[in-house]
């Protein structure tokens, strides 16, 4: 079988699973943060390194978003006021690819939209370092969820499409 419908087989079957494990289950994950940290795995490039470097961007990126809602909901203010600390905070995202760990931006980003995307649009009191952190860890857990997803559906394809001798 070759790669491309041996990788359709492997991650249509795991996607009705992490659907079901999303939405059938009372863990609070969001399958759609599952998707993004599967997406990211493959984006990163596959196998072991993209499962490390994917992750461990998703957790840079989520801690500098729950930082910057923290802030921005204890400063308050203005649009003005929250669009610098919104930039600001970008540039403190993009600078951690100075350490080959953080290096993966677009994994980092992903890690960082999602959790500002979860918390402003699910109504968490931004100021509230509690429901921050529940926020980013509930987006964390799913993001990082969906990148073993990658992992196991590339092994899965992996099999299937070897040849035989």
């Amino acid at each position: 079988m070759n790669i491309i419908t041996a990788l359709a087989i492997s991650i249509g079957a795991l996607a009705a699973v992490a659907t079901y494990l999303c939405l059938g289950t009372t863990f609070g994950l969001q399958v759609w943060a599952l998707f993004i940290g599967w997406g990211s795995f493959y984006h990163t490039g596959g196998g072991t390194d993209a499962l490390t470097k994917s992750s461990i961007n998703h957790v840079w990126g989520a801690a500098v978003a729950a930082v910057t809602l923290f802030v921005v909901g204890t400063v308050g203010g203005t649009t003005a006021v929250t669009s610098i600390i919104v930039g600001i905070s970008v540039v403190v995202l993009v600078l951690g690819a100075h350490s080959s760990m953080l290096n993966t931006i677009p994994a980092g980003v992903y890690g960082y939209a999602s959790t500002a995307a979860f918390s402003l649009l699910s109504g968490v009191a931004i100021g509230d370092v509690a429901a921050m952190g529940n926020a980013a860890a509930i987006v964390l857990i799913s993001l990082i969820l969906g990148n073993i997803f990658g992992f196991v559906s590339e092994k899965i394809a992996g099999a299937m499409s070897a040849k035989v001798a």
